[in-house]
Parts: structure tokens; C-alpha cells; sequence
């Protein structure tokens, strides 16, 4: 799910999936921010691929690991 492969896309992937988040990411917002983006994003067929609210935090868990956003105070920003 992680790596998008045979019967997964990318943008079904949480690497996928992050990709979109990091875009969205060009001023801090909050997670139910990111979330109201999606979902917009989603309706209007901006974004493909069907996500869970579930998704959205195991993608902002990897993307934090991987020290590409950082959060403070329930903010979440890119770093540099």
C-alpha cells in the first residue's frame, strides 16, 4: 500500500497520496484542513484515487518519518 505495484496505482499508494499532500502543503495547514481539500478535491475529480481519513494520517506518519513536514501545535508545515 505504501509503494504503488501490479494492482496499485500511484496514486492509490501512500507514496502517491503524499505527493498530493506535499502540493497541498504550500502554507501550514491543519490535518481536517488537508482533509476539506481532499475531499474537494476529490468531488470535483481533481484527485482520482479514493483515500480514507486513515490513509491521511498513516501518509502524514510516512511523510513525517521520512522528516519531509513537521507539525507544531497541530499545525503541519513542509520543512526545508
Amino acid at each position: 500500500m505504501i509503494m504503488p505495484s501490479k494492482h496499485i496505482n500511484f496514486s492509490q499508494s501512500l507514496l502517491g497520496f503524499g505527493s498530493y499532500i506535499l502540493h497541498k502543503l504550500n502554507e501550514p495547514k491543519t490535518i481536517d484542513d488537508l482533509w476539506n481539500e481532499y475531499q474537494f478535491d476529490k468531488k470535483n475529480e481533481l484527485f482520482t484515487a479514493h483515500q480514507t481519513f486513515d490513509n491521511l494520517i498513516l501518509t502524514l506518519i510516512f511523510l513525517y518519518g521520512i522528516n519531509t513536514i513537521k507539525e507544531k501545535n497541530g499545525i503541519i508545515r513542509k520543512c526545508n
